[in-house]
C-alpha cells in the first residue's frame, strides 16, 4: 500500500498552498503516495481557482476511519474551519496565517502519531507570522520537537549530491561558537550517524565534519574551537566506532567536491551548510528532521511572499519532499 502523506497548508499568504496543490496533483506524487491535505478547504479552493484548477480538482473531507484514497480529480482534506479567502493577504505577514499554519502542523503531527498518516510534509511557514499567531517557536524543527516530546531533533538537508546536518540552527553568528561544545557536538554526530543508518540504510556511514573558522582554524591561528573542541570530539567519536573525519575547511571542502566521498556532512552553522546545498540543488533539496518518532520533511525554501498569488512557484522541492518522506518511511519499516 502507498503511504499516506499529510501535507500542511503552510503560510497561506505565501506559496505554501500553491506548491502543496501542485505536488498533490503531480503524477509522481500520485504514483508513490496517498496525499492528505491539512488546512482550510476555503484557502485551498481559493488557491485552486487562482491556478485555474478548480474545474478539474475538488476536495473531499477525509474519513479518517477508512483508508485514505485520492481520486483522479479529488484530493482528501482535513479541513481547518474558521478561515476564509477573506483572511488571505498575499505577500504579507499576518497573525491569521501564522495561527492557521501552526494549527495545521499540530493536526498533521497528531495524525502521524495516532494514525492514519504515515509521514508529514510541511509547506513553508513564516516565523514572524507563527509568533504573531501565538506559537512561540523559532521554526518547524523546534515546533515538531515540542509536539513529539523530542529532546534533540536534528535538522538535515538532503540533495542529490549530499546530506548536510547542522550543529546549530537558527542562531545569530555571534552566538554560534559558544554553542559548539564537546557534549553538543557528540550528541549531534551520534543522532546523525543513527539517522544515516536507520533512515537511509547506510550500514557504516562516513561523516565529514567541517571546521568553524576560516581554513579550519589554521592550527589555532584563526580561532581555537577546532583545537579545543572539534578535534578532541572527533577523536572520541572515532573511539566509539563512529566514522567521522575532519575538521575540514568548508570553502575547500565544497569547492573540491570532497562531499562526494562522504555519506553525510556536519556543518557548524546554518549558512555554512545551506549555501552549497541551495546553490547546487535549490529546487531539489529537502529539509528532513532526524531524531523524531515520525517522518517529517519539507521543501528547502521559504514562503516566497514575492511570488505569492502569481502561479509561478516551482513545486520541485515540495515534490522532492514527498518522495523523500516516502523513501524514509519505507526504510524505517524495513
Amino acid at each position: 500500500m502507498k503511504p499516506i502523506i499529510a501535507i500542511t497548508v503552510g503560510d497561506f499568504n505565501g506559496i505554501g498552498p500553491e506548491v502543496a496543490l501542485k505536488a498533490v496533483t503531480s503524477s509522481m506524487v500520485r504514483r508513490i503516495a496517498e496525499p492528505l491535505l491539512i488546512g482550510p478547504r476555503s484557502i485551498f479552493e481559493f488557491t485552486a481557482r487562482t491556478l485555474g484548477l478548480l474545474d478539474s480538482l475538488s476536495f473531499a473531507d477525509a474519513d479518517l476511519r477508512s483508508p485514505i484514497r485520492a481520486q483522479r480529480s479529488s484530493v482528501p482534506i482535513v479541513d481547518l474551519p474558521g478561515y476564509s479567502e477573506k483572511d488571505v493577504r498575499l505577500g504579507k505577514v499576518s497573525s491569521q496565517a501564522g495561527r492557521c499554519a501552526g494549527e495545521a502542523i499540530e493536526r498533521a503531527v497528531q495524525l502521524c502519531l495516532n494514525g492514519p498518516a504515515d509521514a508529514v510534509v510541511t509547506a513553508p511557514i513564516s516565523k514572524e507570522a507563527l509568533h504573531k499567531g501565538g506559537f512561540q517557536f523559532d521554526g518547524h524543527t523546534e515546533f515538531l520537537a515540542a509536539l513529539t516530546h523530542t529532546a534533540n531533533p536534528l535538522m538535515l538537508f538532503l540533495s542529490p549530491s549530499m546530506r548536510v546536518a547542522l550543529v546549530t540552527i537558527h542562531r545569530p553568528l555571534r552566538e554560534v561558537a559558544p554553542l559548539i561544545t564537546g557534549q553538543h557536538l557528540t550528541r549531534v554526530a551520534q543522532i546523525f550517524a543513527k539517522s544515516l543508518q536507520s533512515d537511509f540504510g547506510i550500514v557504516k556511514p562516513r561523516i565529514a565534519v567541517l571546521g568553524l573558522n576560516p581554513h579550519a582554524g589554521e592550527h589555532g591561528e584563526i580561532g581555537e574551537e577546532e583545537e579545543t573542541v572539534i578535534l578532541p570530539t572527533i577523536a572520541m567519536l572515532r573511539r566509539k566506532g563512529i566514522n567521522v573525519a575532519g575538521p575540514f575547511s568548508a570553502d575547500t571542502f565544497f569547492g573540491t567536491k570532497a562531499y562526494a566521498e562522504a555519506d553525510g556532512v556536519l556543518a557548524m552553522y546554518h549558512d555554512q551548510g545551506l549555501i552549497p546545498v541551495k546553490l547546487l540543488h535549490f529546487h531539489e533539496a529537502v529539509n528532513f528532521t532526524a531524531g523524531l518518532p515520525i517522518v517529517r520533511t519539507s521543501p528547502d525554501h521559504g514562503t516566497a511572499f514575492g511570488l505569492a498569488g502569481k502561479g509561478i512557484a516551482n513545486p520541485g522541492s515540495m515534490i522532492a519532499a514527498v518522495r523523500a518522506a516516502v523513501e524514509i518511511k519505507h526504510m524505517r519499516n524495513g
